[in-house]
């Protein structure tokens, strides 16, 4: 059974992970070249996999179903349970608000073309936040399942994807050196928040238990897999055209249409599209799953079936009103969600280790690298945010 939950809970890892910004990264780090990107992408997964495993060592020492309000209570008061509470909910309301209108709109457009039957998009994003509430509301195990069949099809449309485009990757390609030292800054924020799945960490916290062992592996092994899927989607996103054209690309959608067209291949554009719709349903299922904990610890809500539904009304209501009444609102405020991200997955788990270390009176599970890692990791955090914050102000360039 523990072993069950144990795969499933990389697979919630792995799927919170490869969202649909996955396929933004193309288009992030066009101006950086193969190697370039690389770097980045595995910094990015250490720094990442590294908060993850503090996380562990924080719940090690407290209740099951501890989320980071409880743990940021514990160790930062009152002042840390604050600004933990409202960068939890600010970058997850806006995530799932992200996904209900962009999830409603994708799937309202296949209704419209595939079945001929107009539709307002404002009923298909009303269906699909339904059909995750219900899902979140049943519990963990059933998120764990439908995450399987999901994550499955979209391995099998990756592998669909590999297949078609290798043929067409070029050596020369993947050695082109960056365009503009400026580029390696902008694209920090892009691929840092293509490695956040610790919003749902407490949830795998719960549903697995306090296994320190089989958790690390769950984190390790969870975080990897989009490591390898980001590298082999890199290798073939930067290796069949050359940087001038990769930066000419109009969007996501340009990117699309120009690798179609290079693979004289139309079924490339239904792959990546119908991997889009898979990957943001994964992804919502995940952020959801930790939104949905994170308020029923917070508001101290029960197990029990009538206090489930109170905290779904909480988590679904307030994101699904912002995408159907003022979506772009809660969109913009995805431009904040690497600083938000930062505080979440580096700052807090950092701070709240080093206090819980300088207490000195708990044994148990440590990450190595002590005091010099969390210093490390709090500059990454802060590089981060200062490369978000130089872009908004126009210091460095713009990326997508």
């Amino acid at each position: 059974m523990l072993k069950n939950k144990t795969i499933g809970s990389m697979l919630i890892v792995a799927g919170t992970t490869i969202g649909a910004g996955m396929l933004a990264l193309p288009i992030a780090s066009a101006g950086l070249g193969f190697n370039t990107a690389l770097a980045l992408i595995i910094a990015s997964w250490l720094l990442m996999t590294y908060t993850a495993l503090l996380m562990l060592e924080l719940h090690q020492h407290a209740p099951r179903d501890a989320t980071l309000n409880t743990l940021a209570k514990k160790w930062l008061g009152k002042r840390g349970q604050y600004i933990a509470n409202f960068s939890m909910v600010f970058l997850f309301y806006a995530l799932c608000a992200a996904y209900i209108a962009g999830g409603g709109a994708q799937l309202q457009s296949r209704i419209t073309t595939d079945l001929d039957i107009n539709i307002a998009p404002q009923v298909t994003s009303i269906f699909l936040a339904f059909v995750i509430a219900v899902v979140v509301t049943l519990g963990t195990s059933k998120v764990d399942k439908l995450n399987r069949v999901l994550f499955s099809i979209k391995i099998i449309v990756l592998g669909s994807l590999f297949y078609m485009l290798t043929p067409y990757v070029q050596g020369k390609h993947l050695l082109e050196m960056p365009v503009e030292q400026g580029l390696i800054l902008s694209a920090l924020p892009v691929i840092f928040t293509s490695f956040g799945f610790h919003g749902s960490i407490p949830s795998i916290v719960k549903y697995v238990g306090l296994e320190t062992k089989v958790l690390r592996k769950v984190m390790i092994a969870g975080a990897a897999l989009p490591l390898v899927i980001y590298i082999f989607w890199q290798l073939l996103s930067q290796g069949i055209m050359q940087q001038s054209d990769l930066l000419s690309s109009n969007g996501l959608t340009g990117f699309v249409s120009s690798v179609a067209n290079i693979a004289h291949n139309p079924h490339v554009t239904t792959a990546v599209t119908l991997f889009a719709d898979l990957a943001l349903a994964t992804s919502f299922l995940g952020v959801s799953l930790g939104l949905f904990d994170f308020f029923a610890d917070a508001l101290k809500k029960g197990d029990n079936t009538s206090d489930r539904i109170k905290t779904a009304l909480i988590t679904f209501i307030p994101p699904l009103g912002f995408a159907l009444f003022y979506p772009q609102g809660f969109i913009m405020a995805l431009g904040y969600a690497a600083i938000a991200l930062v505080v979440l997955a580096i700052f807090l788990p950092v701070s709240m280790v080093y206090k819980q270390r300088s207490a000195g009176t708990l044994s148990g599970y440590k990450v190595r690298s002590g005091n010099v890692g969390l210093a490390i990791a709090g500059l990454c955090g802060v590089a981060i945010i200062s490369a978000q914050l130089l872009q908004m102000m126009g210091v460095i360039p713009a990326i997508g």
